[in-house]
């Protein structure tokens, strides 16, 4: 019997098993992938963690499963498949395995939003990625295409015009999203161009991309862009598929929960992107971590 299982190992993951370990709690985290950090290992910088300046994602992740694999917690890899709550303690059950424990965090996350045209999941991997920071080196001295207009689509932007020979920033509205000081470096890459006002329609290529169709909504006009490569960064879902009647969710899935990260059923609680929150930022999601596990004790007081 745990006392606390968490289900996902990116930055609220870890920082709550951080915390769990620190008030001497039996910790277990649950990998999905058999890799720790989710989305900040395809963030090619960080600058905004405080501080840790202009540190590479991946290397991020490590130092966080680092410091969590010191101060004791156990790691084991498994896509959760259910959770059911007992008579005083819940049963996490994966593919291949089952456990008991007394509370639950669920910290998994989200994942990317795809387009949905032609071409798209025919040429994923041959072309076609969401992570610029994975699949960008591919790329070296050639063309390639950016969807969105958030941060995240302008860091890949500015990722891919270090190294390409030509960059396209395509994006819905005339105008961008992301934090101006990332605008603003963008716009010094002599290589990059911005197309406002349109949507990719389809992605084209035989085995491999090898051009864009785009619609102007303004002009009305469609037009086809040869590319290499084209990489999709229009916002992210939670990963709340498998936890679907376990506690209240939100109209776009994610899970309801205030600063204290306590869910609509005691014992089970919720940190990171997958919590409904304003700001989904690493910093965020590690505070969560650290909130969670502060509910986690109260609980645990009252059992």
């Amino acid at each position: 019997m745990r006392d606390i299982i968490i289900i996902g190992s990116g930055p609220a993951g870890m920082g709550a098993a951080i915390y769990g370990k620190r008030a001497g709690l039996d910790t277990l985290v649950l990998e999905g992938t058999g890799m720790s950090g989710g989305q900040v290992t395809q963030t090619y910088e960080v600058d905004n963690y405080l501080g840790l300046p202009g540190v590479n994602g991946f290397d991020m992740a490590m130092t966080f499963h680092a410091h969590t694999e010191k101060l004791g917690a156990d790691f084991e890899m498994g896509m959760v498949t259910g959770i059911q709550k007992k008579d005083g303690y819940f049963e996490v059950t994966t593919e291949d395995n089952s456990y008991e424990t007394k509370t639950v965090i669920l910290a998994t996350g989200a994942s990317h939003n795809k387009l949905n045209v032609p071409g798209e999941e025919e040429l994923a991997g041959m072309g076609v990625s969401y992570c610029a920071t994975c699949d960008g080196a591919f790329f070296k001295g050639r063309t390639t295409m950016v969807v969105g207009g958030g941060d995240v689509a302008i860091e890949d932007a500015i990722f891919l015009a270090r190294t390409c020979e030509k960059v396209y920033l395509v994006h819905r509205r005339d105008e961008l999203r992301g934090a101006k000081i990332l605008q603003d470096n963008l716009l010094s890459f002599p290589n990059v161009e911005i197309i406002w006002d349109s949507v990719v329609e389809k992605i084209l290529g035989e085995e491999q991309v090898e051009k864009v169709q785009i619609y102007n909504r303004k002009t009305e006009k469609r037009t086809e862009i040869n590319v290499d490569g084209i990489f999709i960064a229009v916002g992210i879902h939670p990963n709340t598929e498998s936890f679907t009647g376990l506690v209240e969710t939100d109209a776009n899935g994610y899970i309801v929960a205030g600063e204290n990260c306590e869910t609509s059923v005691g014992g089970v609680f919720v940190a990171g992107d997958t919590r409904t929150k304003e700001l989904r930022q690493i910093i965020t999601a590690v505070a969560d971590g650290a909130n969670a596990v502060n509910s986690v004790q109260k609980y645990l007081m009252t059992l």
